[in-house]
């Protein structure tokens, strides 16, 4: 079996999962990119947009980290981008149950794709991955190693879009993150 058919075997299991479905609505998110991607993006969970298309990070907060991916040089072809939370969340933000049962598939589509470094946007993808609140706004910028695996820690960009000083560290996390895959730390 090839990354290909792995990594959408993985999304079948997603869209049958009945733990992943309870409290959330839509379509499963299961995730979407490339099988050999040096990068993977970690999100939190689908807003209104993707459960209704199966996408991740496509309505606003997508749009804009998609265009950051590109200004790091980065096709959309080359990343993989997922979340742990596969549904809409019917509250806000998914539960930690739903973080936690979420990183099984998610470890799952990692040990899959072999990603030179995951960025994890947000607290949410921090608490599925590294299982630990992080306070983003003191570890932003950086990039931790744990398991064989390096992890970037940025915000969430809904968050760099709801404020400025938020989107301003965003920019420059992004930038870090750009001279980290330049100078083949990652």
């Amino acid at each position: 079996m090839n990354k290909e058919q792995a990594l959408n075997e993985i999304a079948a299991e997603i869209r049958a999962c009945r733990l992943c479905k309870k409290g959330g609505l839509g379509k499963a998110v299961p995730g979407e990119g490339n099988p050999d991607a040096r990068v993977v993006f970690v999100g939190e969970a689908p807003g209104k947009e993707e459960a209704k298309s199966g996408r991740p990070f496509i309505g606003r907060s997508g749009k804009f980290l998609r265009k950051m991916i590109s200004e790091l040089g980065l096709g959309e072809n080359e990343v993989f981008i997922t979340s742990p939370g596969h549904y809409l969340p019917l509250r806000g933000t998914p539960s930690k149950e739903t973080l936690i049962h979420g990183r099984e598939h998610l470890f799952k589509q990692l040990s899959v794709i072999k990603p030179k470094i995951v960025v994890l946007l947000g607290n949410s993808a921090c608490v599925a991955i590294l299982d630990s609140r992080m306070e983003i706004s003191k570890s932003h910028g950086t990039v931790i190693e744990k398991d064989g695996r390096k992890y970037f820690i940025t915000f969430h960009p809904a968050y760099a879009m709801r404020f400025p000083e938020g989107k301003k560290l965003f920019i420059r996390d992004f930038s870090e993150l750009g001279r980290i895959l330049k100078a083949g730390l990652a």
